[in-house]
């Protein structure tokens, strides 16, 4: 038996390094010149450029990338499309989960649908969408599209059909509450694990996304990630300033998943127990 959870603990060890180290590694590059990346065996301590190299990032030297732009524009979007993706699919899905209504399983199942189409496939038309109506390189291009998401219904019907109880449902529609007041004041809390599980992973879907920005944006209003992809289009590729940028890119996500990570175990756990 001690054999046994000295190999687990072992493993989970080695799971742990294999997974901070390529982080750590980034936050070392982005504290030391371009010589660090010919070097072998590589230093594995930290330098003392972090605050030149984040100077060269907002500064002239990396001005065609549009930086702290592409932070702004990421940030707006990333909360814009997550707010609304909680909100609509904890309605939708308290909706499909616990009322009763002429169509429901064919309605979810056409929304379900949308799920089995590639997202590359409806890049084209969207952005002959986004011609017609005027919002290309406009962030609004990046944040009405994804407004609502099929992922987020079924996600929070799925939570929703076990986490409030039918009983709890009568018992206020017996003291006169309305549906809205319902799904605010009984069912909202008791869906807020899963919410926050939704939100975290809608705010780094939307944070990370580089496609579509680079398809509808242009190089003067970038996203996060398309301004990060503008430092490796030089002649000479400067990896501290990659690094860097990646670097304080990845700050907002830590400080989100910190901020949530409570919510997010928990949802991870009640769903354990009840199963």
């Amino acid at each position: 038996m001690k054999q046994r959870n000295t190999l687990v603990y072992l493993t989970l060890l080695v799971s742990l390094v294999l997974s901070i180290f390529p982080l750590y590694w980034l936050f070392v590059v982005a504290t030391r010149s371009n010589d660090v990346i010919g070097q072998f065996p590589p230093p594995l301590a930290p330098g003392g450029n972090l605050g030149d190299n984040i100077q060269r990032l907002f500064g002239p030297e990396a001005e065609e990338a549009h930086f702290a732009r592409g932070l702004l524009n990421s940030a707006i979007a990333s909360i814009c499309v997550t707010v609304s993706v909680v909100f609509f699919s904890s309605l939708a899905g308290f909706a499909f989960a616990k009322l009763r209504f002429r169509g429901r399983n064919a309605l979810l199942i056409s929304v379900l649908a949308t799920m089995m189409v590639p997202v590359q496939m409806g890049i084209v038309p969207l952005y002959m969408v986004m011609v017609k109506l005027g919002w290309q390189n406009h962030l609004q291009a990046i944040i009405v599209p994804f407004l609502v998401s099929a992922f987020g219904v079924f996600l929070m019907r799925q939570y929703a059909e076990r986490a409030v109880p039918d009983e709890l449902i009568e018992a206020a529609r017996l003291d006169g509450c309305s549906t809205f007041g319902l799904f605010v004041r009984v069912v909202s809390p008791a869906l807020r694990p899963g919410a926050a599980v939704l939100g975290l992973f809608t705010f780094m879907g939307t944070w990370n996304e580089f496609l579509w920005p680079l398809a509808v944006m242009e190089a003067d209003n970038p996203t996060v990630q398309f301004s990060l992809s503008q430092l490796a289009t030089q002649y000479y590729t400067d990896y501290t300033l990659m690094f860097t940028g990646t670097l304080i890119a990845t700050v907002p996500l830590l400080l989100v998943f910190i901020l949530f990570g409570r919510q997010l175990i928990s949802g991870i756990m009640d769903g354990a127990v009840r199963s």
